[in-house]
């Protein structure tokens, strides 16, 4: 019985295996459609018999995505067989052993790390979403592949049309050295269908055209499409009270506003954006100083109106605010960096309303006002990039640092793939 027949894979993923022999080649689609278990079989064919000469690679935005993205399902038996015992990799570590090769571990996540494979000579390479690596490292990449029979593997989920990636190569097959392997969520017969229903319910709009239908399509219009006033908003917290004060999101501000989101998980199993605290120095015509800031902020939560006392697990700060953030560690409330992936958090948020999982307190009037306007930027849409529109956004800012920076303890509570 060969390779292919011994694992559990649909017809379109053992078709993208046998056919992806050119120079390039890309899986792409929805997310849990089987297109990283088909680039990653056809990448273990590919190690086994690759080119004596060269080195290998694996890239991705970082070598904690690489390891969970990749390393643990190739060790995972039940995926691959036999084959998972000969794939060695220490989480962290710059290098691999994958069928007794070594296998350099290069994390991508800006421009200047493009410096990273100067000098190498590649007969193998496998990029992890490869939309989120920098166009100039992309570039360097197949500058330093070389050797003859050398190929390249990639898996992305779709992004904005005008993305160089769908620019200069996907739409380009045919003319360039690229094979391109599309599939759906639908492409995926071994899900549970009960677990494919649930993952179409948590997104809207353009998050689900692009990862359950898998289409390239441009941001546009609302971003918290989902959100409706009348399922949203509530004016009592659930009577079984909240669980867990998680987080209280902070997005730092001296001209522009400073707001401050406190979130809660709800005995209910939904998380409660249930009061927020912001000031406006240009309403109140002064500029606070980071010590008075701390002084007010520490002072209504001990006191947040309609709840009381509060001592959230984690203050998530806006990661530029280092001087407030000091700030707070003088007054022994410690502040944690939030994690500002703004279109990873901007979608972690978007499946929670969808999946009607995030419920605001009606008290948080102006968190309110910006999440019904929060909008995409059509400008920056044109050229390829995807951001929102930099205006009345201070308290969607902060709900975002408080619910994607503690994402780890919520997700499980909520049996949400956020």
């Amino acid at each position: 019985m060969s390779v292919l027949e011994a694992l559990p894979m649909s017809r379109k993923q053992i078709r993208s295996v046998v056919e992806s022999t050119g120079k390039i080649s890309c899986w792409e689609g929805a997310i849990r459609s089987g297109k990283t278990i088909a680039s990653l079989l056809k990448w273990l064919m590919f190690v086994a018999q690759a080119p004596s000469t060269g080195e290998l690679a694996i890239i991705g935005k970082t070598s904690q995505t690489i390891h969970r993205n990749l390393f643990l399902p190739m060790q995972d038996p039940a995926l691959f067989g036999e084959i998972a015992a000969h794939v060695h990799y220490t989480p962290g570590a710059p290098t691999a052993t994958i069928l007794g090769r070594l296998v350099h571990i290069i994390g991508a996540n800006d421009a200047k790390s493009e410096p990273k494979i100067r000098g190498m000579t590649l007969c193998g390479a496998y990029v992890d979403e490869v939309t989120l690596v920098p166009q100039v490292f992309f570039e360097q990449l197949l500058g330093r592949m070389s050797v003859r029979g050398a190929q390249l593997f990639c898996t992305t989920n779709p992004d904005n049309p005008a993305h160089w990636f769908m620019r200069d190569w996907l739409s380009q097959v045919g003319t360039k050295p690229i094979r391109r392997f599309s599939f759906t969520i639908d492409d995926n017969p071994f899900l549970d269908p009960e677990y494919v229903r649930d993952i179409k319910a948590m997104h809207e709009g353009l998050f689900y055209r692009r990862f359950i239908l898998g289409e390239w399509v441009a941001a546009e219009g609302a971003i918290y499409d989902a959100w409706d006033r009348d399922r949203h908003i509530v004016t009592a917290l659930p009577k079984a009270g909240i669980h867990r004060w998680i987080s209280l999101g902070v997005d730092y501000g001296t001209k522009n506003p400073f707001h401050a989101v406190l979130l809660g998980l709800g005995a209910d199993r939904k998380l409660y954006a249930a009061a927020d605290w912001r000031y406006d120095s240009r309403q109140h015509k002064r500029q606070l100083t980071d010590a008075e800031y701390s002084q007010r902020m520490r002072s209504w939560l001990g006191d947040v109106p309609g709840i009381g006392p509060v001592r959230p697990q984690f203050v998530t700060v806006d990661p530029s605010a280092a001087s407030f953030s000091t700030q707070l560690r003088r007054d022994k409330l410690t502040p944690t960096a939030a994690k500002n992936d703004v279109m990873d958090g901007i979608r972690t948020v978007s499946s929670l309303l969808a999946a009607n999982k995030l419920l605001v307190h009606a008290s948080c009037k102006d968190l309110i006002t910006e999440i019904g306007g929060y909008s995409w930027d059509d400008q920056a849409a044109l050229r390829g990039e995807e951001r929102p529109i930099k205006v009345a956004d201070h308290g969607v800012d902060a709900l975002r640092y408080a619910i994607f920076t503690t994402r780890a303890l919520w997700q499980r509570q909520l049996a949400l793939a956020a």
